[in-house]
């Protein structure tokens, strides 16, 4: 008879709670990434620099508010943040297939609703960072990090598809229904977990003292030379990504004709690579060395995006030569982020968890909308074809940043803080 036997976090009942509504809303999320730019770009026919606002809308907040949620979830419990964040981006989310029912919806809904999701994302993002070490132990934090960046990845292999179909058969707009309602679900899993937070260190400072709080929150990342790599790679990794991700969806459509299911399994490739990659997070930086394989991995998804300008030819050979690049990123993106984030909640003290985590976020993420304008703009201006050259080639900087830091000696990390 068999027998299922489960081991590790898999016996952390409050570690599965989460896991299961992370889990049913990265599947949401793989629907609303592909059906609300297909929305803009083929129900309200946006042009490029409309499509790269919409994409700095998104991520304008972490840019502009993740220092000040650093020190909001360092001041407070971090499940209630969580749990209002979910509830107010299901109904932001869910306002589009209504609007579109309705028959009212306009480009500038999509901005609104973009700029609200982001905000309460920046908040989300900030405190489930800082919460997973409060609820599992820093020991098993890179196998914590590894599941749920599984769960993630196995979305990401799915749900494409599934989107892709979902905007041919109900409309893109109808479909972001689908991301709402898992939001909802999350909401449920978060209500379920009855493991007790710990009150927040008060040496955090009294209630006025912002700009110290913050401070300290940035110097922990800047003066730091392992975290301070790890932001400057990233931050370089995002802006210039990010300008190829904002055109990406107008170029595969308008410059080499793909259909939305082509374009489903595209971003499904990118899921299939995500899930090998997350497998695979721990046991490679075992073998190479936790610094090699942040650079390697790193590295690696740069090269990759070098094959998105050069495919060229009939839908299906583009169709290939996108769903390797998207592959390759896939594997690569998991692995890097997986142990430079396991590598920074071990080595951050708990009470500037939070602080930390958005001092990282204002840095990585806030050169997203940057990149997304900047895409925009050259896009206009330049052309899709000649943006989507430019902006790859520039993100080959981003792994110099690591070269030249502790990072790259590496072997294990440290849990003692």
């Amino acid at each position: 008879m068999l027998v299922l036997r489960f081991r590790g976090l898999w016996r952390h009942p409050e570690f599965v709670k989460l896991w299961v509504g992370q889990t049913i809303s990265q599947f949401g999320t793989q629907v609303s990434q592909l059906a609300i730019p297909l929305t803009a770009a083929l129900v309200l026919h946006a042009s490029p620099a409309q499509m790269g606002l919409l994409s700095a809308l998104e991520f304008a907040p972490f840019l502009a508010l993740s220092l000040f949620a650093g020190v909001w979830v360092d001041r407070t419990r971090r499940r209630p943040i969580l749990i209002v964040a979910d509830v107010g981006r299901a109904v932001c989310l869910g306002s589009i297939p209504l609007a579109a029912l309705l028959g009212v919806l306009r480009i500038e809904q999509l901005y609104v609703v973009g700029l609200l999701t982001g905000t309460l994302t920046v908040f989300f993002d900030v405190a489930y960072q800082a919460y997973l070490p409060v609820l599992i132990s820093r020991k098993h934090l890179v196998d914590g990090n590894s599941k749920l960046e599984v769960s993630r990845s196995v979305a990401q292999i799915a749900g494409p598809g599934i989107a892709g179909l979902l905007v041919q058969i109900i409309s893109a707009p109808v479909a972001v229904a689908v991301d709402a309602a898992s939001f909802v679900a999350s909401v449920v899993s978060l209500l379920w977990i009855r493991a007790p937070e710990p009150a927040p260190d008060r040496r955090a400072g009294p209630a006025g003292a912002l700009w110290p709080e913050l401070r300290e929150g940035l110097a922990v990342v800047l003066e730091n030379p392992v975290l301070r790599s790890i932001a400057g790679c990233t931050a370089t990794s995002n802006l210039f990504g990010n300008a190829t991700q904002a055109m990406y969806v107008l170029y595969v459509t308008r410059e080499l004709g793909l259909e939305p299911a082509a374009i489903g399994l595209i971003y499904a490739a990118s899921g299939s690579g995500a899930l090998l990659g997350a497998l695979v997070a721990g046991p490679v930086a075992r073998r190479f060395g936790l610094g090699a394989t942040i650079l390697g991995s790193i590295t690696a998804a740069q090269l990759g995006n070098l094959l998105i300008p050069l495919a060229s030819g009939p839908p299906v050979p583009v169709t290939a030569m996108l769903m390797v690049a998207s592959f390759i990123s896939g594997v690569s993106n998991p692995v890097y982020n997986v142990n430079q984030v396991s590598l920074r909640q071990a080595i951050t003290p708990d009470r500037v968890q939070g602080r930390m985590n958005a001092s990282m976020r204002f840095i990585v993420w806030g050169t997203i909308p940057i990149g997304a304008l900047l895409g925009g703009g050259l896009a206009q201006v330049f052309g899709l074809s000649l943006t989507i050259v430019a902006m790859v080639l520039c993100g080959l900087a981003a792994p110099a940043w690591l070269v030249f830091s502790p990072v790259r000696r590496l072997r294990v990390h440290s849990v003692h803080v």
